[in-house]
């Protein structure tokens, strides 16, 4: 399948689910002349009809459509083999057969229940047509497609939407009625915040440091408290090789004035 053609049908379905609330599993109506074409082509309905929606589907058809293939003879007698594998939905026409595009048309009318068509039928299909909410499936050139929504659908959708929308003069009236309960159309006033200088960003903002307190003396460790922790403070220690330095020279000069003196 051509990715084109299986993103228009996803198209089309949209515009089906939107408007018409369609769902799957889709109910589709299968008649005579939409098997006699698949089995033409060599089209299998039962597997490519779900991969072409890309979702569910129930194919069905009618007693009024199996009674017409099978008083048309041996011209159609593979379509007919072929349309009595799917189920026998309920037209209301078991007692009284009428001609196929007449009971099935009958049951497209019925907009709730969110029929599909699959025929070959151009008279079919105009009638289908003019309901304008039915999508319709058909076969051209070996593969299925589902039609564009026609001009009709699309002003229906259009219609339904504004009428979705439209508020009628009773419930505008019940509207400003429940606006004057719960004072909605008079106007609020909002009191206006008044701009000032803007302070300091606190996270950009340095923390204020603790001063600590007076050294009793060099020589002695002091334990100090600061931010409820304590800190010790330690006073540096003069090297070993620098007092015997001070030593030696003190010795010497201790020297040279005792040899002065004498």
């Amino acid at each position: 399948m051509k990715i084109t053609r299986y993103k228009r049908a996803q198209r089309h379905l949209l515009f089906y689910r939107n408007y018409f609330d369609f769902r799957p599993p889709y109910q589709i109506i299968l008649d005579a002349t939409f098997c006699q074409a698949a089995l033409k082509n060599k089209i299998n309905i039962k597997e490519q009809i779900p991969k072409y929606l890309n979702d569910d589907v129930k194919l069905l058809t009618t007693v009024c459509v199996v009674n017409e293939t099978e008083r048309l003879g041996h011209s159609i007698y593979g379509a007919m083999l072929v349309i009595k594998q799917f189920p026998i939905h309920k037209c209301g026409h078991e007692k009284n057969p009428i001609s196929a595009n007449d009971c099935i048309f009958s049951l497209l009318q019925r907009k709730e229940e969110h029929y599909f068509l699959a025929t070959q039928d151009q008279d079919l299909t105009e009638r289908t047509r003019s309901l304008a909410y039915v999508p319709i499936l058909f076969i051209k050139t070996n593969t299925i497609i589902l039609e564009q929504p026609a001009v009709e659908a699309k002003d229906k959708a259009i219609e339904s939407q504004q009428r979705f929308h439209q508020v009628d003069s009773h419930q505008f009236q019940t509207l400003k009625k429940l606006k004057k309960i719960e004072s909605l159309d008079k106007p609020a006033h909002v009191k206006r915040k008044r701009k000032g200088p803007k302070g300091p960003n606190p996270l950009s903002c340095k923390k204020k440091k603790s001063v600590a307190p007076n050294k009793a003396s060099s020589n002695t460790n002091v334990a100090v408290k600061q931010d409820g922790k304590k800190k010790r403070t330690r006073t540096k220690r003069i090297p070993n090789h620098i007092k015997r330095m001070f030593q030696k020279i003190e010795s010497d000069l201790s020297l040279k004035q005792q040899s002065s003196s004498s």
